[in-house]
């Protein structure tokens, strides 16, 4: 059974740090992309960043020079640096993890809370 769970989440002031994991089970991390997503209340799930089973990230413009993906595939675990956080930064982060060979494979964690206020 595959299971992503994601930790770290919690309430922060602005321009604070938190960093969030993921954990992953049930899959052999090392082949498969990883993205962390966010939802803030009202609005779509978002891209935040993405790293490649190669090690490449990507980011939306929206966080870069603020938030750092990174993975250890031994430990199996993802995760997502956030410095200098801003109220709008407040949103239910998620985790998934993706594949496209030999045919479509897709999973999502649970969500973990992050919310940025004075």
């Amino acid at each position: 059974q595959v299971q992503l769970v994601e930790s770290g989440g919690g309430l922060v002031q602005p321009g604070g740090s938190l960093r969030l994991s993921c954990a992953t089970s049930g899959i052999i991390l090392g082949i498969y992309e990883m993205g962390w997503y966010r939802q803030a209340p009202e609005k779509q799930r978002e891209l935040v960043a993405t790293v490649t089973n190669g090690g490449s990230t990507n980011y939306a413009d929206s966080v870069k020079g603020r938030f750092t993906i990174s993975r250890d595939n031994v430990k199996n675990t993802v995760y997502l640096q956030i410095d200098s956080l801003k109220p709008e930064d407040t949103a239910v982060y998620y985790c998934r993890a993706y594949r496209t060979w030999p045919r479509n494979y897709e999973y999502w964690g649970q969500g973990t809370q992050v919310t940025v206020s004075s």
